[in-house]
């Protein structure tokens, strides 16, 4: 094994860890990993010091071991599945090692008439979707990059998309949760039946901790049946008339399964037409879908909107393209927020925006700043409100019972600015459950809320 000059040498670490997962090429050295990984792993950490290495444990209680181990010798971990949503969060420090889940990826059982799944964490999000379409079923999240996705990681980072307008957030999907505890021991909550009251509702407490609380390894979601149709219809035009379009449909006995709100250039790059857009796809039985999708448009064109509606294999494009566009930054210095608002005040946000969408519901969105100069202006709107239509953007969610929280940037810019922005007052309590879970802090430190 290779060494390299760091805190400690890289081959005790190294060393330790390969007595329990078995095999030298399931621990790397961090010289030796593939220059994209790195790359990703840093966008991650605050500069300085580098992890040692990084550890693939294959089965839950390997992954036990590991993190015992790390806890005994007071060694500071970042936990990953795929790395795709590393970049996500504040950033950690002081990492000693990273401990992937992605080979601990086995499909434990699928009920398929009790409609539940249960499946090891590191399975890829595309790769279960595949095997529950073989029966007609689906797990209802649309998760960042489905393709290289991890479960574990949609579930720590809480990471849905617009399907939560039928079906709500992750936290809604989950029926149980085994996970291993900052000093090693494994845990359980939950069960995999739909109807289940035992003990606390760790589910909830996990979902969207980033790591922090514990390694996820095991988990078990309801699912549902693949519908017999599929249809999506696209408004556009003046900011007023989509609003009011958004306003009808949220007040109507209409059920669509995906329903959000597009910026201008959102629009214009899916060649969709001009000005703001609402897209709302319904999911059923043919005439259900086709009935539905006419009503929208007929609101449209009252309001004077363009409209148009999508189906089969356009439909199915159309959707791949705004998940790619709205996730996919065209230069480093992208900045990707994540927003909330009061569903009202949406409108109000994306006319302030290049490229941003919202779901009309929740009033949960992505939103891309795309210069360095509004790196600058989202600095001094930390400072003080500003004068710009940047400047006061997280003033202006929090003015409207909202948030504005970065997830991905350069970390220059994560060194420079509060990437959660909490204003709540639930700090202390986050602290004390950090405390209980992981009294070492050694799980993913300063990656939460308030440096947790």
């Amino acid at each position: 094994m290779k060494a390299m000059s760091n805190d400690k040498p890289q081959g005790v670490c190294a060393s330790d860890f390969v007595s329990i997962v078995g095999e030298e090429n399931a621990v790397c050295l961090w010289e030796d990993i593939e220059l994209g990984q790195q790359k990703r792993i840093q966008q991650a950490m605050a500069s300085g010091k580098l992890p040692s290495c990084i550890v693939y444990p294959r089965t839950q209680e390997q992954l036990a071991a590991v993190i015992a181990t790390a806890h005994i010798n007071n060694w500071r971990v970042l936990p990953c599945g795929s790395g795709s949503k590393l970049s996500w969060g504040g950033l950690v420090k002081g990492i000693d090692v990273v401990v992937s889940t992605e080979r601990i990826n086995q499909l434990i059982e699928h009920a398929v008439g009790d409609l539940t799944v249960t499946v090891e964490t590191g399975m890829k999000f595309s790769d279960l979707q595949a095997l529950l379409a073989k029966s007609r079923q689906f797990l209802a999240v649309d998760p960042t990059t489905p393709e290289s996705a991890t479960i574990g990681g949609i579930v720590a980072t809480g990471d849905t998309g617009s399907l939560r307008q039928r079906y709500g957030s992750v936290r809604d999907q989950l029926l149980g949760i085994t996970f291993v505890r900052a000093d090693g021991q494994i845990a359980k909550a939950g069960g995999r039946v739909v109807k289940n009251v035992a003990g606390y509702d760790l589910m909830k407490l996990l979902t969207g901790s980033y790591g922090t609380l514990g390694f996820i390894s095991q988990l078990t979601f309801r699912l549902y049946p693949l519908a017999e149709a599929s249809g999506t219809v696209v408004l556009t035009g003046k900011a007023e008339a989509v609003s009011e379009a958004a306003d009808i449909l949220r007040g109507s006995a209409l059920t669509p399964v995906q329903a959000d709100l597009l910026s201008t250039k959102l629009v214009s790059s899916l060649g969709l037409g001009q000005g703001l857009g609402l897209i709302a796809r319904f999911q059923s039985i043919s005439e259900s879908v086709k009935e539905q999708s006419n009503r929208v448009l007929e609101v449209g064109q009252k309001l004077g909107l363009d409209g148009a509606i999508f189906a089969d294999g356009d439909e199915a494009n159309l959707w791949q393209r705004l998940q790619e566009r709205i996730h996919t930054t065209a230069t480093e210095s992208v900045i990707t927020c994540k927003i909330g608002v009061l569903p009202t005040a949406a409108m109000e946000i994306l006319t302030q925006v290049e490229l941003g969408l919202i779901h009309i519901s929740s009033g949960l969105g992505l939103l891309q700043l795309e210069s360095k100069n509004q790196v600058l202006k989202i600095r001094d709107e930390l400072g003080s409100a500003g004068s710009d239509a940047y400047g006061g953007l997280r003033l202006r969610t929090q003015a409207n019972k909202g948030f504005l929280t970065i997830l991905s940037a350069p970390v220059a810019v994560k060194e420079q600015i509060d990437v959660w922005g909490y204003t709540g007052n639930a700090l202390p309590l986050m602290r004390r459950i950090k405390e209980q879970f992981d009294s070492k802090n050694i799980l993913s430190p300063g990656r939460f809320v308030g440096g947790i």
